[in-house]
C-alpha cells in the first residue's frame, strides 16, 4: 500500500526551486542592511579621527537630490488611498586656493543661505560639513567676515 503522506522524491519541481529562490532573497537583503550599516559607521569613524579644518574656499555649485514615494493603499474594493511623499538631500561643492574641490551634504536652511560664488572660511572634518564663514567685501575695499553658517 503507497502511503499518501510520504514525499516523493520527483515531485514538483516548483516546490523546491521557490525555498532556495526565497533564501537567496533574504541573504542579498540582509547583506545588503550589513554593508549600508558597516559602511555608515566606518565613515562615521574616519570623521571622528580626522582633523577639524577651517580653510578658504568659494563655493562653486549647489544641487538637490530629491526621491519620491508613493504609496497606494487598499481599504475595500471601493475606497482606495493614496499618498506620496518626497525627500530631499542638498549638497554645496567648495574649490580651494589649491583647485581641489569637495562636495558635502548640507540642511535645507544652509543651502537657501549659501550662494555660488560666496567666498570665505569653510569648516569641515573629514567628509563632514561644520559651517561657512562668509567674506563680505566693505566699500573701502578690506575683507570682513560676515555671517557664519552652522
Amino acid at each position: 500500500m503507497v502511503d499518501p503522506y510520504q514525499m516523493s522524491t520527483g515531485g514538483d519541481p516548483m516546490f523546491q526551486f521557490v525555498p532556495i529562490f526565497i533564501g537567496i532573497i533574504f541573504v542579498i537583503v540582509i547583506g545588503s542592511i550589513l554593508i549600508s550599516v558597516f559602511k555608515g559607521v566606518g565613515e562615521w569613524q574616519k570623521n571622528e579621527q580626522s582633523p577639524r579644518l577651517s580653510v578658504p574656499a568659494v563655493v562653486t555649485s549647489k544641487r538637490m537630490d530629491v526621491t519620491k514615494r508613493s504609496n497606494m493603499h487598499h481599504h475595500n474594493d471601493t475606497h482606495h488611498h493614496h499618498s506620496s511623499s518626497t525627500h530631499t538631500k542638498y549638497f554645496v561643492t567648495f574649490e580651494f586656493e589649491s583647485g581641489d574641490r569637495s562636495e558635502f551634504h548640507v540642511a535645507g536652511k544652509e543651502y537657501g543661505l549659501l550662494s555660488e560664488d560666496d567666498n570665505g572660511v569653510l569648516s569641515f572634518q573629514g567628509t563632514r560639513y561644520l559651517g561657512f564663514e562668509r567674506k563680505k567685501v566693505s566699500i573701502s575695499g578690506g575683507e570682513e567676515y560676515q555671517d557664519e553658517y552652522k
